[in-house]
């Protein structure tokens, strides 16, 4: 009798905790070389296909004759391999997510597809002899022309065109269609030679000298003051990593930054660095990850999700800005990409730095208690020294559109001097409520349980937690008054009323809203030059920008963060406080930082003024302590949503009551949420709390095969969240 044929264990994306059993494709067995392989399966009724990747082959479990076959196998060589598997699995394992899942979040959107590979070849954009021939003769002017002109100086990288000529595909084919350019392999093209490093600060040279001392995994916390050169210091340890022919990976948390770091870091490293965020297209991110895992690419700058990148070659991952909400993911697979570059790092054998100027007080915490080396830079570079502080106390004093007339008088001697000034405000928008005078009735979104902001000067009501839109009405639903107006202040009314007072001044506003396009902040900050200007922006310009001409920045809302129910909110007041004033007076130009708040007197204001970052840390790390809350304990969250409130409650009465309680793991709750309903849906939570971690996952492992067997589970969508940043 012969022996059953071994089956393919495939994991698919699908939130179903459990691998999937398939017969391989006609004609072909089982092995060892399918693990980390893709494959097309059936899956479903109708005929349905999913992308799976093979996890494990073995002999099946039941009948073989009952399993399908899978329809065929994409890679003649795993995809998933050696470190970056392992990881993936304890991706799953932590977060207690499905391998399918975590798989499916960690593959680019057209690997995860089935498309093939993208070719890894660099290329690039050459004039052919028609297009050298046209060069020479007059021709009209414009994008195409100055493209083709370019290209007959020298070939040009497909990278290097993204950073420098944004829109210059579309000049491209329009060459192409003429015979007049062509795209070509770089292979051979010999990168611009590397800009000198400057000489390091004493700091500096301190940090980069530890960086180089020891081997293996190493964590290091690189603490320095905004403007004292850290990215200095990632420069020169990537450097020392090419040098040792390994590869280096740099998270960054925004977007927005990337263009400006990915240009700083090839002008000085000379070779080509590789983006990936998701401002790119498929293909991009695509072709990045596939250089990344064949080892031709050398260094990569992302954001978040970068962290999932192949690293065949690893020699070091550099988190910036470390502490920045950012790198946690809200929805799916909830991952912190600066936990997973730990996990990383220390599977690989490899240095991991954590960067800020104002540590998240977990790494903090660790770095006290002597599991990672804490390096500190503590004087700014290049002569700039710190910028004065100055409280305005607007209590009873009068304000125009949230503008007070002292911090208005700041702002136009700074213009006067010839400099720039940001008037920052943490709140997009024109006001963040439309209220009747009268009556007091406000605008409500009628899916949530908040306030509407108003925007366009008044014309739109739209909620930012669910994106509703509503026309203001003419009257009071109430009272039928005419008497509504916008209260508070955002960064559009802001903008209004700096134009009104400072017509002459260039103007630039940073939020959500200006910056959606690719590339929209770049074209901002170039508008505003170097000449006198006034920014107008949310956290968006808290953090990585280097301004030389910034030497004002007025804090408008800070009042909003000194009083919440958030545990963590101290830590980010004083965080983002630390990050935007940290903008200002960067260059040989003395900055000024204005306060403008109705709580002069709020204790962590006097803390953070008179001992700085470190003092509210200290503080917040004793009261963390004494509530035992992070990172002095561990927590994981149950999320529920449903349309109705009684399936919400039902759901974490019956989860509360199949937690099994045991020693040092309790579960708090049913808690409503901090916004009971949204978008339409309501929300409750359940806290469970442990004070040791490996307690925490083994209540938790024990608790979701019983979350799932709950008949109330079928009629709510719910979510375990570990480590969660906000309680919300």
């Amino acid at each position: 009798m012969p022996f059953p044929p071994d089956i393919l264990r495939v994991a698919l994306p699908v939130p179903l905790p459990r691998e999937f059993d398939y017969l391989p494709p006609a004609g072909q067995a089982a092995g060892p070389d399918w693990l980390g392989c893709r494959v097309r399966v059936p899956f479903g009724r109708g005929g349905g296909e999913q992308v799976g990747v093979v996890v494990g082959t073995g002999p099946a479990s039941g009948d073989p004759a009952a399993l399908k076959a899978a329809h065929e196998r994409l890679d003649t060589a795993p995809l998933l391999r050696g470190e970056l598997f392992d990881s993936l699995r304890w991706v799953a394992a932590y977060y207690h997510a499905p391998l399918g899942e975590v798989i499916a979040t960690a593959l680019p959107a057209a690997l995860r597809a089935g498309q093939p590979l993208p070719d890894t070849r660099r290329h690039g954009w050459a004039a052919t002899p028609a297009g050298h021939e046209a060069a020479a003769r007059p021709g009209r002017e414009g994008r195409p022309r100055r493209l083709l002109q370019e290209l007959c100086e020298a070939p040009r990288d497909e990278d290097d065109l993204d950073q420098r000529s944004p829109g210059w595909r579309t000049a491209a084919r329009a060459l192409a269609d003429r015979g007049l350019a062509e795209r070509v392999v770089m292979e051979g093209v010999v990168p611009p030679r590397p800009i000198a490093a400057p000489r390091p600060t004493p700091g500096q040279a301190a940090a980069i000298s530890a960086l180089r001392t020891g081997e293996g995994f190493r964590p290091v916390l690189l603490e320095g003051v905004t403007g004292s050169g850290k990215t200095e210091v990632y420069l020169q340890a990537i450097s020392d990593c090419l040098a040792a022919g390994r590869q280096a990976l740099v998270l960054v948390p925004e977007i927005g930054l990337t263009p400006q770091t990915l240009s700083r870091f090839r002008a000085r490293l000379g070779v080509p660095v590789l983006a990936f965020h998701s401002g790119l297209g498929d293909g991009e991110r695509a072709r990045a990850w596939a250089d990344m895992a064949s080892g031709r690419a050398r260094v990569l700058v992302g954001t978040r999700s970068a962290v999932f990148c192949p690293l065949p070659e690893a020699g070091l991952l550099v988190v910036d800005e470390e502490h920045d909400g950012s790198y946690k993911q809200q929805d799916g697979v909830r991952y912190h990409a600066r936990d997973l570059a730990l996990v990383r790092a220390s599977r690989l054998g490899v240095p991991v730095l954590l960067g800020s100027a104002t540590p998240s007080l977990e790494s903090l915490h660790n770095a006290l208690s002597g599991r990672y080396r804490h390096l500190r830079l503590g004087e700014r570079a290049g002569g700039a020294r710190p910028p004065a502080v100055r409280v305005l106390d607007v209590r009873k004093r009068p304000l125009r559109d949230g503008l007070s007339d002292a911090l208005l008088d700041a702002v136009g001697a700074c213009l006067a001097r010839g400099e720039q000034a940001l008037v920052f405000k943490n709140r997009r928008g024109y006001a963040p409520v439309l209220l009747c005078h009268d009556c007091g009735w406000s605008a409500h979104c009628a899916r949530c349980d908040a306030a509407m902001t108003v925007h366009a000067g008044g014309r739109r009501l739209v909620c930012h937690h669910c994106g509703a839109r509503a026309t203001p009405p003419n009257a009071c639903p109430d009272c039928a008054s005419l008497a509504l107006q916008p209260q508070g202040a955002g960064t559009e009314r802001l903008e209004q009323a700096l134009a009104a007072r400072f017509p002459e001044a260039c103007l630039v506003r940073v939020d959500r809203e200006t910056t959606r396009r690719r590339d929209a902040l770049e074209k901002h900050l170039a508008r505003l030059g170097d000449g006198p200007g006034i920014l107008v922006g949310t956290q968006i310009l808290a953090k990585g920008h280097d301004l030389p001409r910034l030497t004002l920045v007025a804090v408008v809302g800070v009042d909003e963060g000194l009083f919440s129910a958030d545990f963590r909110a101290g830590e980010k007041l004083a965080q983002l406080l630390i990050q935007v004033a940290g903008r200002a007076g960067r260059a040989r130009l003395p900055g000024e930082v204005v306060l403008q708040t109705h709580h002069p007197d709020h204790p962590l204001l006097g803390t953070l003024l008179n001992g700085g970052y470190p003092a509210v840390a200290a503080l917040q790390l004793a009261e963390r302590e004494a509530a035992a809350f992070p990172p002095y304990a561990h927590l994981a969250l149950l999320r529920a949503e449903a349309t109705t409130e009684a399936d919400v409650q039902g759901f974490l009465h019956e989860a509360h009551a199949a937690f099994e309680a045991r020693e040092g793991v309790h579960a708090n709750g049913p808690m409503p949420a901090p916004m009971a309903r949204r978008a339409g849906k309501a929300r409750g939570q359940l806290l469970v709390d442990a004070s040791q971690r490996n307690a925490l996952h083994a209540a938790l492992r024990d608790w979701l095969p019983a979350l799932r067997a709950l008949k109330s589970a079928r009629r709510v969508r719910w979510s375990l969240d570990v480590d969660p940043t906000d309680l919300y």
